[in-house]
């Protein structure tokens, strides 16, 4: 069982449980593992604006140059970007110091391989089996000296390439008026500048780089601010980043949250009438509403379903060859050009759509008919043993009849934050799902003590 890997990578309260000492060593390992498997002698680190990320980004580098393999600093960028030069540059790896949409105060390492992939399971198996038998395992790694120590180089332009990537993928945006929202996270140094590049008429919201308040109030994880500024300036949509604007929430002309089940249905049926949704097959999680289901029969398209996780969406995307996929939360994946989440290609994608259409947002997101659903997180101190749990189990089957055969109930522990997350999805009023979630995670409670 892995012990360091969540569903994104490695996460933690920095300089607690990520620590400068551990994102050396997983930079010494990293490096050495990589070294064996490709002939790419460079790695590229990039970061979101956590006040942390300096800290993690100088002890990460010094132990993949101790290792022999040089670093390109990639400075602040969003998640996809660096996934995209990863492969482009190309890179033995990329590597993003970034906790996504977590509290300021956690930070994360998330690693993507050669071509832009994150690290399979099996990798990541085989480097934390060498990091928690580190002091056996070191003297076997490369340590090289003299001329043979890996170089350090600040490399900021190279996000251009990025840039210049997406703006080739998106329609012209004349006169389109927005919003954006960027969290105080990276997408404030891009997004704001691509979309006027396009034609829009662009209002940012939140685009310091303020690690201090990234994802506080505001972005992807709060669309408040922006649901109510969107009506109020009289623009035609908002668009909402996390952290390392790797997912994108969207806000319609009437300040209605469009979230990536609704993003998700208007992609796959233009996709589906301009003949590109490849297999007919959209992909999304055991999260997403089941009003994709009736959609998908509605529109001709089929819906396959992934555990929680851009990487397993992406997973199931390659088994299946399919090209569209994601997150009730955001993570967009549009394979034939990204291989992970993507906020602002998603925006692009999504905008170019209503530029198309001459619809309104509001419009193409109310084709998708939600059945009622509720997501209650619970907080706990530790995620053991509540699988396992007689009382639990019982309680969570009880539930399920209550609800019906129409009903769907899924409990999990979260793979990047300290929760419990208790999704009940029914035909009934939304009051009385809270009610029931509140009830069921009184019972988690208790027996987690």
């Amino acid at each position: 069982m892995k012990k360091l890997f969540g569903t994104d990578g490695i996460r933690g309260v920095a300089n607690r449980d990520l620590t400068p000492e551990l994102a050396f060593r997983i930079g010494r390992i990293t490096a050495s593992l990589l070294r064996e498997k490709t002939k790419h002698s460079v790695i590229l680190i990039g970061r979101d604006t956590r006040l942390s990320g300096g800290m993690l980004e100088g002890a990460l580098a010094a132990g993949i140059t101790s290792a022999g393999i040089s670093v390109r600093l990639l400075g602040i960028i969003p998640t996809p970007g660096v996934a995209y030069l990863a492969r482009s540059l190309p890179a033995a790896a990329g590597v993003v110091i970034s906790a996504s949409h977590n509290p300021i105060e956690y930070n994360g390492l998330k690693v993507f391989d050669h071509s832009g992939l994150k690290l399979s399971d099996e990798i990541e198996r085989e480097i934390e089996g060498l990091y928690f038998a580190y002091d056996r395992s070191s003297g076997k790694m490369p340590r090289p000296e003299g001329v043979g120590v890996g170089r350090i180089t600040d490399d900021g332009e190279a996000a251009r390439l990025y840039l210049e990537h997406l703006k080739g993928l998106s329609s012209p945006l004349l006169g389109m008026r927005l919003v954006i929202d960027c969290g105080y996270g990276a997408a404030g140094r891009f997004a704001g500048e691509l979309l006027e590049q396009l034609g829009a008429k662009v209002s940012v919201l939140h685009g310091e780089p303020d690690g201090e308040r990234i994802n506080v109030n505001c972005g992807a994880t709060d669309t408040a601010i922006l649901q109510r500024e969107v009506p109020r300036r009289g623009a035609d949509a908002g668009l909402a980043f996390d952290g390392d604007a790797d997912r994108l929430i969207a806000v319609d002309e009437k300040g209605s949250a469009v979230d990536g089940d609704a993003i998700m249905s208007i992609c796959a049926i233009d996709m589906m009438q301009q003949g590109t949704l490849k297999n007919s097959t959209l992909v999304a999680t055991v999260m997403s509403n089941g009003g994709l289901d009736l959609l998908a029969e509605q529109h001709g398209f089929r819906l396959v379903r992934a555990a929680v996780g851009d990487r397993y969406v992406l997973e199931e995307m390659l088994a299946g060859g399919y090209n569209l996929g994601g997150e009730q939360s955001g993570h967009i994946i549009f394979s034939d050009h990204s291989t992970t989440g993507d906020g602002l290609l998603t925006a692009l994608r999504l905008l170019s759509i209503v530029a198309r259409s001459g619809l309104p947002l509001s419009e193409l997101a109310g084709r998708l008919r939600r059945i009622p659903q509720v997501l209650y997180n619970l907080p706990i101190t530790t995620q053991k043993g509540w699988l396992e749990n007689p009382i639990i189990a019982a309680a969570i089957d009880t539930l399920r009849g209550k609800l019906g055969q129409h009903s769907r109930i899924l409990v999990r522990a979260s793979g990047t934050e300290p929760l419990i997350r208790i999704m009940l999805e029914a035909p009934l009023p939304e009051e009385d799902l809270w009610e029931e979630a509140r009830r069921l995670a009184g019972i988690i409670a208790r027996e987690q003590g």
